[in-house]
């Protein structure tokens, strides 16, 4: 995940309108489909990949496929903590900046297929999440280092700035680096031929996720929108539009899409999340979703440490109470596992939402 704290700096288009609840609204979805993902209400979001293994991040996309190497895999592990955390929902990083696939693709070499362990992780997430009655989703990034087709990535406008997003001495202003990157006709048609194999071979999916929607620029981010509506029709949509509480929603950054991220933040105080907007001349029905990791890290670190139980409480809490879902990130390790440092605690938050009576 990027922080996107800069995003709000981009002319938004739109305006937030007050809740009518005879309202149909002009988004894709009905309010009864959208108002049935709310009822979900808590998620696990699950980083894991290339960069479990290269320890960034932002991974350059040039370590080998088998660097990738889990040495005791177990998937059913994963989706298995979810349920019994009282999630209902599941998003897995199936492929992330680093460009390595979770699954064999056939329109690139670099993925598990080539690996130290050639799990398909998608197809082991999906039939996972079946088995313990998770509704599964999807993340793919088009933030792509390996996979350039001539594209300039943010990595690369960092690189020629000499700046990282991480370096608090040497710091790349995120707006100027995610405006100054684009990508190509070939690397879109790559993207397009990717996440469409993924619809197709995986069955319904609840949630796709996309991340960096602004570098593939408006015109083919609504073919891409088309074009997964059109392969699964009640699928949710999320083109991930980044940091902020929620008040304020970038629509030529991220639009369009079927819900809004709250990424790395709480909505705000000020009052309950608001989802009736008005975007681009019609009024839009837009819930949203606060992503956040239950220690610090997208990605496992040995360093990273969960959040304290009352911290995590007061997140669950306050996503409720304020109308958002909760999609709490909680990375395996190397080994393939999520670890008991993360695990206790999130068993834990499950614990004390019984004490308080929550169904979460």
């Amino acid at each position: 995940m990027i922080d996107h704290s800069v995003l709000q700096e981009i002319p938004l288009g739109q305006t937030l309108i007050s809740h009518n609840p005879f309202q149909t609204g002009d988004q894709r979805l009905s309010i009864a489909a959208l108002q049935s993902w709310q009822e979900q209400a808590f998620g696990m979001f699950i980083h894991f990949g290339m960069s479990t293994f290269d320890q960034t991040e932002f991974s350059a996309g040039d370590k080998p496929a088998h660097f990738y190497a889990p040495t005791a895999l177990d998937v059913d592990q994963w989706v298995r903590t979810a349920r019994d955390a009282g999630m209902k929902y599941a998003v897995l990083t199936a492929k992330h900046v680093a460009g390595f696939c979770l699954w064999p693709s056939q329109f690139t070499n670099y993925h598990v297929g080539n690996s130290s362990d050639t799990t398909d992780v998608v197809k082991s997430f999906i039939t996972a999440c079946h088995k313990y009655d998770i509704k599964p989703g999807l993340y793919y990034c088009l933030w792509d280092n390996h996979h350039k087709f001539g594209s300039v990535t943010p990595s690369d406008v960092m690189a020629w700035q000499k700046k990282s997003f991480s370096s608090a001495d040497n710091q790349a202003n995120p707006h100027d680096v995610l405006r100054a990157a684009f990508t190509t006709n070939e690397a879109n048609a790559f993207f397009l031929n990717q996440v469409t194999e993924l619809l197709t071979n995986y069955g319904p999916l609840f949630e796709v996720w996309i991340d960096i929607p602004g570098v593939v620029g408006r015109t083919f981010r609504q073919h891409l929108y088309e074009e997964i509506a059109r392969l699964q029709p009640e699928i949710i949509i999320m083109m991930n539009n980044g940091f902020g509480d929620g008040t304020q929603y970038p629509v030529d950054y991220a639009w369009p899409a079927d819900i809004m991220a709250i990424e790395r933040w709480l909505p705000s105080s000020a009052a309950p999340f608001q989802p009736w907007r008005e975007i681009e001349g019609g009024r839009h029905y837009l819930p949203g979703e606060v992503c956040d990791p239950i220690g610090r890290e997208w990605f496992y670190t040995d360093a990273d440490q969960s959040r304290s139980d009352e911290e995590l409480l007061g997140m669950y809490l306050t996503c409720r109470g304020r109308n958002t879902n909760l999609l709490l990130n909680v990375p395996p390790d190397c080994t393939g596992q999520i670890p008991e440092k993360f695990l206790q605690p999130l068993l834990r938050l499950r614990s004390n939402l019984d004490l308080l009576g929550f169904d979460a």
